[in-house]
């Protein structure tokens, strides 16, 4: 299924600097049980947002309204732990387009670029500062250029290049997923099979 092309983002930021925020953390085992992606935006982080008897906890931050906007900014090896997909199906559906973060587990990150969701990768000292100007002006917006790869703080202009697997690039920019992508190139899937059958 097609997903929304992503070229270029400029939002607000919601801030989490929390490191090794795991998969149970991100969407808890006992929501997994949907048999569609649709829904799980609803318990992102669930056990953080609710006690134990269901009552929103106004300390975290997806509670506070003075955060808002399509990027996460997250700390030091996000999306860590189990291999669940639904964790990023939880992201993505609360209704984030990207993440910041210094570090994310190789699955999570994989499982991310599969569904339409950008993974950015900063050194710790822009994700230090990023989070700093976050905390201090909600308001602060940030611009994430998919074509350039850059991501920049537009407050100050603090810009720099982050790295992305080429053919996910690709898929991204174009909103399709891996069978759309083969689809896409169908005819010229076609033309090399027939050559090598004339080579045989």
């Amino acid at each position: 299924m097609s997903k929304v092309k992503f070229d270029i983002l400029e939002s607000t930021c919601v801030p989490l600097p929390l490191e090794n925020i795991d998969t149970d953390q991100i969407i808890p085992a006992r929501f997994l049980s949907a048999a569609t992606r649709a829904g799980f935006g609803e318990n992102l982080f669930r056990d953080w947002r609710y006690d134990k008897t269901g009552n929103k906890n106004d300390e975290f931050v997806l509670n506070n309204p003075k955060f808002s906007g399509k990027i996460l900014v997250a700390g030091k090896n996000f999306g860590c732990g189990s291999s669940r997909e639904h964790a990023v199906w939880a992201v993505a559906d609360y209704g984030f387009r990207a993440i910041v973060s210094s570090f994310f587990a190789d699955i999570f990150r994989n499982n991310a670029l599969n569904n339409g969701l950008l993974p950015v990768v900063v050194p710790e000292e822009f994700l230090k500062k990023l989070l700093v100007m976050i905390q201090d002006d909600p308001d602060t917006k940030v611009k994430i250029d998919l074509e350039k790869q850059d991501i920049t703080l537009l407050p100050t202009g603090d810009s720099l290049k982050f790295e992305i697997n080429p053919y996910k690039k690709d898929c991204m920019l174009k909103g399709l997923d891996d069978i759309d992508y083969l689809l896409n190139i169908k005819e010229l899937i076609t033309a090399y099979e027939f050559r090598n059958t004339l080579r045989q």
